[in-house]
């Protein structure tokens, strides 16, 4: 197994306050995987902190486009020059969130070396843009939309470099079986791979089989994004939208071990736990049980 390298990116820019005068705490994510020892457990080596802008949505909008654009487009670079150093030296970065807008990090990285997939492992699609919604805002629900090209170009083209990953390089795992979106990836030709779907076909078949089509030598390899809200409300309620009908954590820790066990893989970002929302720290000891599970693995 190359090395792996832990690089926190505590960034809460792309969500929505969950409350008046708050802030999302998802930013607190990294922390509390760092509690739980995963460096540690895992062997792995000190990659340091990619410290993000202050969340302030200031006076935004509904209509007035993402909010704190300014900051995440300021922001993915630089988390995007950690990832691309690592990844170029032969390690395997593993970013801890923060929101799924630093997704945006890893795509802008792998995207000035070459050309990229993603495994997507998401209870949702995250793909909302101008041309399925009449607004579009949260940075942290539209990622992949705007990583494939879609959306403003301050986001979407940083570096002139759009779209960081082509349509045809996306997996996506685990979004629910009524996901608004799937009608329009299935016309984009977008596989998605829904919970239903596993439990039919069988969570290792069918991830080892979409896994054979993101090993395919016309790209260079994948990165996989997790977010925790794939998992089933009942065992990860700390998640800022926290669907029924999600992975139960041994389907997941099938999932995620297929994937970042592939030579292919690159580098394997966590987002959206947040401590806020799990006093006792239950929901976040399981999440870095799998992500150790599934990195250790024999």
């Amino acid at each position: 197994m190359r090395n792996i390298v832990v690089i926190d990116a505590p960034s809460n820019l792309g969500l929505r306050p969950p409350a008046p005068g708050t802030v999302p705490g998802c930013y607190k994510l990294a922390g509390a995987m760092r509690e739980q020892r995963i460096v540690q457990r895992l062997g792995a080596f000190e990659g340091g902190v990619v410290v993000p802008p202050r969340y302030d949505r200031g006076d935004w909008k509904e209509g007035d486009g993402v909010f704190n654009a300014a900051a995440i487009a300021a922001y993915t670079p630089r988390l995007a020059d950690r990832i691309e150093h690592h990844v170029r030296a032969g390690d395997f970065p593993l970013v801890l969130g923060g929101d799924c807008s630093i997704q945006l990090g890893a795509s802008l990285a792998l995207r000035r070396i070459g050309r990229y997939g993603i495994a997507a492992i998401d209870g949702s699609a995250d793909f909302r843009h101008t041309g399925n919604s009449p607004s579009v805002g949260a940075a942290g629900g539209e990622e992949l939309a705007i990583a494939t090209g879609r959306g403003q170009s301050d986001l979407s083209d940083i570096e002139g470099l759009r779209p960081y990953i082509r349509d045809e390089d996306v997996r996506l795992f685990g979004i629910r079986d009524d996901d608004e979106d799937r009608e329009e990836l299935a016309r984009l030709r977008i596989p998605t791979v829904s919970v239903g779907e596993f439990r039919r076909w069988g969570t290792d078949e069918l991830a080892g089989a979409v896994l054979q089509t993101l090993e395919l030598p016309v790209t260079e390899g994948f990165w996989v994004h997790l977010d925790a809200d794939v998992l089933d409300p009942e065992v990860m309620p700390a998640v800022d939208a926290p669907d029924p009908g999600g992975l139960l954590p041994d389907e997941l820790r099938t999932l995620l071990t297929i994937l970042v066990r592939s030579s292919r893989c690159v580098g394997l970002n966590l987002t959206i736990y947040d401590p806020d929302l799990d006093p006792d720290g239950t929901a976040g000891a399981l999440l870095a049980d799998i992500v150790v599970a599934a990195l250790t693995q024999d």
